[in-house]
């Protein structure tokens, strides 16, 4: 079982990002402020769990959260700005959308770029200790894929509705083929099928 909060004074809000290693597409990023009381047998890290289940607790957290929203920034921007500033910014517009006003941000992961003047604390795999960040992983995760999907019947080279635009041999292996698509990161090693890339 996950954690319900980290402390118990402030209103938490959970925030995780989705795509950030990925050669195509935009990155995604969620926040979730959830009840206090809430809990759930199955919620954990969206990479943990199986896609059907992934789209069955998006409902849930929807119907559940005290507030939530989804921030997207394209591949256009992530060339321009890196990577990991796009998924800051992802989840800054997330943050700027909430309709309840957290009292502290939980982020999964090792940095983030404070938000306003809001105080938060980074939780290295915060996605498979708290509820709020796990939420998030799950909406993040599933809004992209969606997306994904959308785009991959203009491309379906790519194979981008298995693969979602991640490094995969067989992705990397299209791009040689056919180049790249405008859906690509330009500011990716993307070519060689060999090359993995840290996430």
């Amino acid at each position: 079982m996950l954690s319900s909060f980290y402390q118990s004074e402030l209103i938490e809000a959970g925030c995780d990002e989705a795509g950030r290693g990925c050669l195509a597409g935009p990155v995604f990023a969620a926040a979730v402020i959830l009840p206090r009381d809430f809990s759930h047998p199955v919620l954990n890290d969206s990479k943990k769990l199986k896609e059907k289940d992934r789209f069955k607790l998006r409902e849930l957290i929807e119907k559940q959260a005290l507030s939530f929203a989804v921030g997207m920034v394209d591949h256009h921007e992530i060339d321009r700005i890196n990577i990991l500033n796009a998924s800051f910014s992802a989840m800054h517009l997330a943050l700027d959308q909430l309709n309840i006003r957290p009292g502290l941000i939980l982020v999964d992961g090792n940095r983030f770029k404070p938000y306003q003047s809001l105080p938060h604390q980074c939780i290295v795999k915060g996605d498979g200790k708290f509820y709020s960040i796990a939420a998030a992983s799950i909406l993040a995760k599933t809004y992209r894929d969606e997306y994904m999907l959308r785009i991959s019947d203009q491309y379906p080279q790519y194979g981008w509705e298995i693969n979602k635009g991640y490094p995969t041999s067989k992705h990397r292996s299209a791009v040689m083929v056919y180049g790249l698509s405008p859906y690509h990161r330009k500011s990716f090693r993307i070519s060689d099928p060999q090359l993995s890339l840290p996430l």
